[in-house]
C-alpha cells in the first residue's frame, strides 16, 4: 500500500505530538517529519518531498499563509491544509488563493482529519463545514426568486470559456479529481488533464483551488 507521506507544521508541541501519535495508527499514512516553523519544513523540503503538509496560520516569523504560497510556487505537488484555530473570512480566502488545498479547524476529528488528508491527497478541495457558509457567501444572490428565467445575473466575463470547459471547472468547484472529471463526463483521463489546463490558461490561475475560487466569485457556471 502506498503510504502519504506527512509533514506537520504547528509552534505547539503537544499538538504535533497528538497528531503523530495518532498517524502512527493509520496504515496509509507516514509522518516524516514534523517542525515548529514553516522554515524549517521548507528546508526540509529541499531534501524529501512530502505529499501533504499540515499548516498552522498563527507560526513564528513566516506565516502559515507565506509558507503556503511559497510551497505552492516551488513544490507543486505538494498538498497543504490548513490546520488552525482561526476562522476570520479574510484568512479563509487568502489560504485558498495562496495555494491551500484544504481549511480545517483544529477541532476537526482526527478520523474526519485523515479522510481530509486522503482527498487532498487524490487532487481534491475539502473547506471544514465550519466555515463553509463564508464560501457559499461569495456565490451569487438571487435578485427576485419569482424571476426563474433570471434568478441570477450572468457573468460579465466568461473569460473565453467554452460549454465543455464550465462543465470541467463546475466539477473542480465540486473538488472531483481528474479522473473523477473524466469518468463523470465520459472523456478521457488525458483530455480532461487539457481542459484543466486551457482553463488555467483562461482564467490566469496556477491550479485547481484559484480555479475554484475564481469561478465562484465570478459565476462561470
Amino acid at each position: 500500500m502506498k503510504k502519504i507521506k506527512i509533514y506537520i507544521v504547528e509552534d505547539y508541541r503537544l499538538i504535533r505530538a497528538t497528531y503523530k501519535h495518532f498517524f502512527a495508527s493509520v496504515e496509509n499514512l507516514e509522518v516524516l517529519g514534523d517542525f515548529e516553523t514553516a522554515e524549517d519544513c521548507i528546508d526540509a523540503m529541499e531534501t524529501q518531498k512530502a505529499d501533504v503538509i499540515l499548516m498552522d496560520l498563527g507560526l513564528p516569523n513566516m506565516n502559515g499563509i507565506q509558507a503556503t504560497q511559497y510551497i505552492h510556487d516551488n513544490f507543486p505537488d505538494t498538498k497543504v491544509i490548513i490546520l488552525t484555530s482561526h476562522d476570520k473570512e479574510e484568512e479563509v480566502y487568502a489560504s485558498l488563493a495562496s495555494g491551500a488545498n484544504a481549511y480545517a479547524l483544529k477541532e476537526i476529528p482526527l478520523t474526519e482529519l485523515v479522510k481530509t488528508i486522503e482527498c487532498v491527497e487524490k487532487g481534491g478541495v475539502w473547506i471544514d463545514p465550519k466555515i463553509a457558509k463564508m464560501v457559499l457567501n461569495i456565490f451569487p444572490k438571487p435578485h427576485d426568486a419569482s424571476d426563474f428565467e433570471n434568478l441570477y445575473q450572468k457573468p460579465d466575463n466568461d473569460f473565453g470559456l467554452s460549454m465543455r470547459e464550465k462543465e470541467v471547472l463546475k466539477l473542480v468547484v465540486q473538488g472531483k479529481s481528474n479522473l473523477e472529471i473524466a469518468d463523470d463526463i465520459n472523456i478521457s483521463l488525458n483530455t480532461a488533464k487539457a481542459h484543466l489546463v486551457r482553463i488555467f490558461e483562461k482564467l490566469n490561475v496556477s491550479d485547481r483551488v484559484q480555479a475554484a475560487v475564481k469561478a465562484v466569485k465570478c459565476k462561470l457556471y
